[in-house]
């Protein structure tokens, strides 16, 4: 087992290697000059052009820039913001944890409602349930998020007044960030009615993101499952007497799980990216609209260094994936 954990450590490397050459020559060849960013709407005189070109690094030949970038990258510099002059990685944990529960909450309706939907409709195979929910769940899979986040708002919060529009509180509750986490702050505030306005304010977002997740996870389940049910131990539990929910349960179900839990693994990436959609639709305060907004005003160190942290986020998430196969599956630790 060890082996194989440091295996899988062995391919961050190479991996996050390519992925600041990505960062580094993506904010390269965005359009835009950081130095006239700085200076404003005033202008810059050419001597005070060259002076901020030499504090930050932009006068050196392209490799050594990338170099210093990865020299400070080992020390732990992410760089500071152009605009606001903070550090990259204090801004981008401050944000995170908006995005963290909205990730958590998408990818946990998405599991909830998927995998039971995706089992049923392979036991049920061919029924009227399974034909709607594969129908529903391609037609979510295909559905744009921003034109579905923006529906959805028509609907609950315009015409029916259910939820609320955008934000994670109403602005009649104030209390200090805690955890970061609205939910948990929400509680420990003790406010009468702050936790139900968190909830209220999630209850959209977290649909919305969780659609595409949702319509994978099923009929990824759906595939494993039908599978499975063919396999000789399957039929030898049922040819023994075992209940159909023993069978399906413990047999199949757990077997299946593997490329499920797989397809699960892989849809952080796909929450992370849908995540910037989603909260620039629902002005949800998280590292997607901090990323989006970052590059309309060309801060080019917020744009290189977030890259970087969403991605390690993402390269982490798939490192626990590899690690799970081999707890529900220990041939896998053996390959």
């Amino acid at each position: 087992m060890i082996r194989f954990i440091l295996g899988k450590f062995l391919y961050l490397i190479p991996t996050f290697l390519g992925i600041t050459i990505v960062a580094f020559g993506f904010v390269r060849i965005l359009p835009g000059d950081p130095v006239l960013l700085m200076a404003g709407e005033r202008g810059i005189s050419p001597e005070r052009y060259a002076q901020l070109s030499h504090q930050l690094g932009y006068d050196k030949p392209i490799w050594q820039q990338y170099l210093d970038f990865l020299w400070r990258l080992a020390h732990g510099d992410l760089g500071n913001s152009i605009v606001t002059k903070k550090p990259v990685l204090t801004e981008f944990l401050a944000l995170f944890p908006a995005t963290i529960e909205l990730g958590l909450c998408a990818i946990l309706i998405a599991t909830l409602v998927g995998v039971p939907v995706g089992v049923i409709a392979a036991i049920k195979r061919g029924s009227w349930f399974d034909q709607l929910a594969m129908t529903t769940a391609l037609v979510g899979f295909s559905m744009p998020i921003f034109w579905w986040g923006l529906l959805l708002i028509i609907l609950f919060s315009g015409t029916l007044g259910w939820t609320p529009v955008s934000g994670r509180i109403s602005l009649m509750y104030f209390f200090p960030q805690v955890t970061g986490f609205m939910l948990i702050d929400s509680l420990l505030s003790g406010q009468k009615g702050a936790f139900a306005s968190a909830v209220s304010h999630l209850i959209l977002p977290s649909v919305v993101l969780a659609t595409i997740p949702l319509a994978v996870i099923a009929r990824q389940t759906r595939s494993a499952m039908l599978e499975v049910m063919g396999e000789d131990y399957v039929r030898t539990a049922k040819a023994k007497g075992l209940s159909e929910g023993r069978v399906v349960g413990v047999h199949a179900l757990r077997n299946a799980m593997i490329p499920v839990v797989t397809t699960i693994g892989l849809q952080i990436g796909v929450l992370l990216a849908g995540a910037i959609l989603t909260e620039t639709i629902f002005s949800w305060p998280g590292i997607g609209k901090w990323m989006i907004d970052s590059i309309s005003r060309r801060d080019y160190p917020v744009v290189q260094s977030g890259l970087l942290l969403i991605a390690a986020v993402v390269m982490i998430v798939n490192l626990i994936v590899d690690l799970t196969y081999g707890l529900i599956n220990p041939r896998i630790r053996h390959q």
